[in-house]
């Protein structure tokens, strides 16, 4: 029984040493501007009292403390008041100045400093607690989230020296190139037209809240707030500021935010705080109520002061003592109350924090807020300001929308707009009509282009306006002053949202402005006078064959005649007797001489017939593969000058850009500063160099403003210039005039496109659109319309085709070369027949007169060389028996002329 009383006084006793008052105090302090702060502070103390309760018992009561602006001494004198009263908690204020010297008083009586305020410090004060997001962070949020928007050079909009700290880490940036301008004054108007001049089109807005909407207004009446502008905004309150007369003209604005005011929690907080102060008869405008991030922030104080409160009750009993600024004590309880605060969230082991309306609260090992999420804001046409992204310390800048709700929002965008399209007078590109009445605007213009735009413009729901660039000129750069002139400028300045025309994507253009996907692919050409006809050769007769292979034929000719003659001396079949009567001649004849075989050789190869003919299979085989050799040859010569003798010859000097390289007679030139021009004053390439150099030293000047000029004069030289310009041109032109012709292939790559405004938004959708009417053979068929179809074009290709068609070209070794491997087996062939038949017959005569084989042939090799007449005596058997002898005598002696005489 005395344990359990034992047990009972230690739980009374433990329960009473943790028990806090039943009234904790809390002061905030407000100036001026503050109203709204004061409201949730307020609020947030009746919601800790009735919804969340720190002890059934223990209730907060709220001083609040209004104060002057910037009235440092009276923030002092009642602060010290408020210490009378035994307050746990100091809140506030807003003001830099005046929260120094509250923050100085805290310190000194070790009283906790809650603060909900933009504050810039390294290390955290010793009494002090700020819930409003680190600065260093937010720079790195602003850092992640330009980083991903991929902006390389941006202008710095600033109205306090606040600014440059805060924007510290995009200022020290290595991605980028910033330019700072300080706002001053009222009228920002002055320095927003130095802006537009200097052609910045991203701009980094940092000032309060209340001047967000004046620069904006004053940008938009100077044109800074079209399509072509991006603002990043980097106050956390946009959604207060009143954006819906820039919702349709355009602008790129991106922001940050901590608090999402449709979020279900905030709008039920929210609707509770107006039923509160209706109940008290504020005059506040609550139907266009909305709550600013200091006072989410301020009632997320309150909510995580108590709970730190709950916390240190838990372990302490707390008391609370009133104090003075006449003394020296300070409260006992408020290191360890600042400590519990400081330190949730520090442990990575245990997820501590408080959930509030700006989302999780906890702190750093150094007391400061830098682990938080911040929503990321672009103004839409639909609905405002809409959150596309979050932002978090670990993982940056995450957008949440894809590139496909990119792309269908900016063609969303382009519906119904309508755009001015810059272009020059180019055929067929852009063209006047040819007509009787009096037309205006676009229907005074028609061309590939203008059909082109139309396409786009159909496929993209917009509308446009065409007008003619007053300088004429496409866009070139002044080296001194660095300014461009012609379509560049237009677009440049804003004057034209589109610019199309024979317009060349270059390096220095694409620097300056934006091209969409290439609409056609070309190259540089050389456009020539078409040479006249040649005047017949004497000797045209001889144009099938080239000369190689009439110096082949000759030589083979020769050959196998020499070769002919050979083996017909080595054949014993081609000696024979010269009179057929006499059955046994004393001398054997060869036909085969050296002059009867070239006789035969060329009697057969002209298609004649010959009085000789080989007897032996070697002289055959040799006469055979030479009628074989001749048949394809008289074919092939037969078939080609037929060819050759309709069809008309052209003498061009020129046929390639080496050509013109290498001679001065024939001048050349191209379009002054156009793209041919940039090309060749800037190639690395020694021949183009060349020519770049007898351009610019040419004289009179070679080059000409336009390109209908170079044509002109191309036509009426004579032969004597050649203008160097894009191959499309030169097809349209030389489709219309058949005196011209397209010398050589193309001298580099390079590729037409519609050009825009730098970082225009419709550069996606464009290139999009010119894709799809790829695909789909649109751009074909225009091609083809106005290249071939209209304004006389068509009839010089149709010529051109017949005369290619009728073309025939010499025949060279490579086309008739097999007939010569052919002749040249043939003769090895017959070379081996006829010495296998003079060995034998050597072996024959050499059995017949019981001699020796070498002997014989040594006999017979010797008569061949000697190459000299063309008779053989009879080599006569003797007999070798008398009875051989008697019958030889009696019977043909008279025949072998022997006597019988001894």
């Amino acid at each position: 029984m005395l344990a359990h009383v034992f047990l009972f006084a230690f739980f009374c006793s433990s329960w009473m040493a943790s028990a806090l008052p039943d009234v904790v105090q809390i002061a905030g302090i407000f100036g001026e501007g503050d109203e709204q702060i004061e409201m949730a502070f307020r609020y947030a103390v009746r919601y800790i009292n009735e919804e969340v309760k720190i002890k059934p018992r223990t209730r907060l009561r709220a001083i609040t403390i209004n104060l002057p602006a910037e009235d440092s001494f009276m923030a002092s004198r009642l602060v010290c008041g408020t210490l009378n009263a035994s307050v746990a908690g100091i809140f506030g204020p807003q003001s830099a100045n005046v929260a120094n010297h509250v923050q100085s008083i805290c310190d000194a009586y070790e009283i906790p400093h809650i603060e909900a305020r933009w504050d810039y410090k390294r290390t955290r004060d010793a009494y002090s607690i700020n819930l409003y997001p680190h600065p260093k962070s937010l720079g790195e949020a602003y850092y992640d989230v330009l980083r991903y928007l991929e902006w390389e050079k941006f202008v710095i909009l600033y109205e306090n020296n606040e600014s440059l700290v805060r924007l510290q880490q995009l200022l020290q940036g290595k991605h980028w190139e910033v330019h700072v301008r300080h706002l001053e004054g009222q009228d920002y108007r002055p320095l927003l037209k130095q802006i537009k001049k200097a052609q910045f089109n991203r701009i980094v807005l940092d000032v309060p809240e209340d001047r967000i909407y004046s620069v904006l207004e004053q940008a938009a009446q100077i044109g800074l707030m079209r399509e072509y502008y991006s603002y990043f905004i980097t106050s956390l309150d946009l959604h207060r500021v009143k954006l819906d007369e820039f919702r349709y003209v355009g602008p790129n604005i991106t922001s940050l935010r901590l608090l999402d005011p449709k979020d279900t929690k905030v709008r039920m907080r929210v609707e509770k705080w107006q039923f509160g102060e209706r109940l008290r008869g504020k005059m506040v405008d609550f139907d266009n109520f909305k709550i600013k991030t200091e006072a989410a922030l301020m009632f997320d104080a309150v909510h995580f002061f108590a709970a730190a409160l709950g916390d240190l009750d838990r372990s302490h009993d707390i008391r609370m003592n009133p104090l003075s600024c006449d003394t020296e004590y300070s409260w006992p309880h408020g290191n360890s109350l600042i400590n519990y605060m400081k330190y949730y969230g520090v442990d990575p082991k245990v997820e501590s924090y408080v959930l509030g309306l700006t989302g999780k609260i906890k702190f750093d090992r150094e007391g400061f807020r830098t682990d938080f999420m911040l929503d990321i804001l672009e103004l839409t046409r639909e609905v405002g300001l809409k959150k596309v992204g979050v932002w978090t310390k670990a993982g940056g800048a995450n957008y949440t929308r894809s590139n496909v709700e990119v792309t269908q929002q900016v063609i969303e965008s382009l519906k119904n707009r309508t755009l001015r399209v810059t272009t020059a007078i180019s055929a067929p590109y852009t063209m006047l009509k040819d007509s009787s009445e009096s037309l205006r605007g676009n229907d005074k213009y028609e061309g590939f282009c203008v059909d082109l735009i139309d396409a786009i413009a159909k496929s993209r729901g917009f509308n446009y306006t065409f007008y003619l660039v007053p300088d004429k000129a496409y866009g070139s750069k002044d080296k001194v002053t660095g300014q461009w002139d012609g379509m560049v400028r237009e677009l440049l300045e804003h004057r034209a949202d589109l610019g199309i025309v024979d317009f060349t994507i270059t390096y220095e253009r694409e620097e300056a402005i934006d091209f969409s996907m290439p609409f056609m692919n070309l190259g540089i050409s050389i456009i020539y006078k078409k040479p006249q006809k040649k005047d017949p050769n004497l000797f045209s007769f001889m144009s099938p064959f080239s000369i190689d292979v009439w110096i082949y034929m000759a030589t083979a000719y020769l050959g196998v005649s020499v070769l002919l003659f050979i083996l017909a001396r080595m054949a014993p079949s081609e000696w024979d007797s010269p009179y057929p009567c006499i059955q046994d001649p004393d001398e054997l004849e060869n036909c085969f001489t050296v002059v009867n075989s070239l006789w035969f050789m060329i009697a057969t190869f002209l298609c004649q017939g010959a009085d000789i003919a080989p007897r032996a299979v070697s002289t055959r085989i040799v006469a055979g593969i030479w009628w074989f050799f001749t048949l394809i040859m008289i074919s092939s010569y037969t078939a080609n000058l037929a060819a050759f003798l309709t069809v008309e010859r052209m003498d061009s000097p020129i046929e390639s850009a080496e050509d013109l390289a290498k001679q001065t007679k024939i001048k050349y030139g191209c379009k002054l500063d156009g793209s041919t021009y940039g090309f060749f004053r800037g190639s690395n390439i020694p021949t183009y160099q060349r020519m770049w150099a007898a351009m610019s030293n040419a004289r009179p000047p070679v080059f000409t403003n336009t390109n209908d000029e170079g044509v002109d004069r191309v036509s009426k030289s004579g032969g004597m210039y050649a203008f160097l310009m894009e191959s499309s041109s030169i097809e349209y032109v030389i489709e219309r005039r058949c005196d011209l012709m397209q010398v050589g292939g193309l001298l580099d790559s390079k590729s037409y496109g519609i050009a825009l405004p730098p970082d225009s938004p419709y550069t996606g959708a464009i290139s999009s659109a010119i894709l799809q009417l790829k695909e789909n053979g649109t751009l074909h068929d225009l091609k083809k319309k106005w290249w071939e179809r209209r304004k006389g074009g068509g009839h010089c290709t149709q010529e051109q085709s017949a005369k290619q068609s009728s073309a025939a070209a010499e025949l060279g070794l490579a086309n008739v070369g097999g007939v010569f491997v052919v002749l040249i087996g043939g003769m090895g062939l017959a070379t081996i027949v006829a010495i296998c038949e003079f060995i034998w017959n050597a072996r024959e005569l050499a059995t017949d007169e019981n001699a020796s084989f070498c002997e014989e042939l040594g006999t017979e090799v010797s008569f061949i060389l000697k190459c000299s007449g063309n008779t053989k005596p009879v080599r006569k058997k003797y007999p070798s028996t008398p009875e051989e002898q008697l019958f030889t005598y009696g019977s043909y002696g008279a025949s072998y002329g022997y006597s019988n005489k001894k």
